[in-house]
């Protein structure tokens, strides 16, 4: 399965503010994307950025406003990148792009481009709310270039507010949600629950599973790269929130309460969390002693099905998707769970198989729709790639 990430041209562009020196790192997890860069500075980020450390990062050398040769830079390279992303851009270069300057380099390219152009404004709280530098990111998002509005925090002024660059992951992520090659889920919302549960058994000692979350961040990561509105409810694990509206929780009933509150918002529910199935009946407010305790017996009582629930719940048009993680008959019993919780399509996962299951990176996964009509597909690789094979399975087929 070909990982649409890798092997894209990005054309990255940077003017002078303090912010620039956050871009070294955005051309290294470029190019541990396997993607090729070609940076293009302004006289003034030299001043932030040294070239030659760009230079060393991408491989190639950095563009300036010296050196022009014959080949007519400026088309050439506005022709060859599949994205434009000018990071950070000035107040100074915001205006002279939305007024069609193109006094450098930089701003030449940027009016040749026919690809898409991508903006991180970053500059002091007070100049980003200046009613002149709003009016040129209005004009210029008019014209259908995207403007990721700049965040809010300390500033390297010392100042606090609005006008900081997104962290170099942000801005990755930005760019290949620019690049993805569809965004057929423009205008749709999708519900993900994500990670393990922990179930308390006293303030210290919980029961749960090995659940990275991986495989939910994948699928909803690759909802939001299609264009779709996306919230998380995630258990302990560590997620990637940007871009998404992540609900944190801890056992399987705030999971629960969370569901439902968001149920209603959702065009598309995927249900990949590992809710644990038991919690214990008698929660210690105290943590529990060994001393004088050869064993020790806990007794489990059920926790509530959140995807039976959805099921019973599910409106007309909305799509629930589930997960079977399973050591045996795992079609079988994936089956079983999809006509059981009402479900539109069920992913079965053999948690056993090498290279598949949790902790890890990859899987394999059978898609099983409800409807016996659409085929059943196996998807294996790296879970990024199967989730964004698997929304294009749930969309299309």
């Amino acid at each position: 399965m070909q990982n649409w990430k890798s092997s894209r041209r990005i054309l990255l562009g940077i003017t002078g503010g303090i912010a620039a020196y956050k871009i070294p790192s955005l051309v290294r997890l470029i190019t541990r994307a396997k993607s090729e860069v070609e940076v293009i500075m302004t006289r003034s980020a030299g001043n932030f950025v040294a070239p030659m450390t760009l230079g060393a990062l991408a491989g190639k050398s950095v563009w300036t406003d010296e050196g022009f040769d014959h080949t007519i830079p400026h088309v050439r390279l506005s022709g060859w990148g599949e994205v434009f992303v000018v990071a950070p851009c000035s107040a100074n270069t915001l205006a002279k792009i939305a007024h069609g300057i193109a006094d450098n380099l930089l701003t030449s390219a940027v009016l040749a481009a026919s690809c898409p152009v991508l903006l991180f404004p970053a500059m002091n709280d007070r100049m980003y709310s200046n009613p002149a530098v709003q009016e040129n990111i209005e004009t210029l998002k008019r014209r259908g270039i995207l403007v990721v509005e700049a965040e809010s925090g300390a500033l390297a002024c010392g100042d606090s507010g609005r006008g900081r660059m997104p962290e170099p992951s942000e801005i990755l992520h930005e760019t290949f949600r620019a690049l993805c090659p569809v965004h057929d889920m423009r205008g749709k919302r999708v519900l993900v629950t994500a990670g393990p549960t922990h179930e308390y058994i006293d303030p210290v000692r919980y029961i749960s599973n090995p659940s990275s979350g991986k495989m939910g961040v994948a699928m909803a990561r690759s909802a939001w790269y299609r264009g779709a509105e996306v919230r998380v409810i995630a258990g302990p694990v560590e997620v990637d929130a940007y871009g998404l509206g992540v609900v944190r929780v801890v056992s399987a009933q705030e999971m629960l309460e969370a569901v439902r509150a968001n149920l209603g918002w959702a065009d598309y529910v995927v249900k990949a969390a590992a809710v644990g199935d038991y919690r214990v009946k008698d929660y210690s407010p105290q943590k529990l002693k060994r001393e004088g305790r050869d064993t020790l017996t806990l007794e489990l009582v059920q926790n509530p099905d959140i995807a039976a629930e959805v099921g019973r719940l599910k409106r007309e048009g909305q799509v629930l998707i589930g997960f079977a993680a399973e050591t045996q008959d795992t079609a079988a019993h994936a089956r079983e769970k999809l006509a059981r919780k009402n479900l539109d399509y069920v992913l079965a996962n053999d948690v056993l198989a090498s290279g598949s299951g949790f902790a890890v990176d990859t899987n394999t996964l059978r898609l099983i729709p409800a409807d016996n009509r659409k085929p059943e597909r196996v998807f294996t690789g790296l879970k990024e790639d199967i989730a964004f094979e698997i929304w294009g399975d749930v969309l299309h087929s």
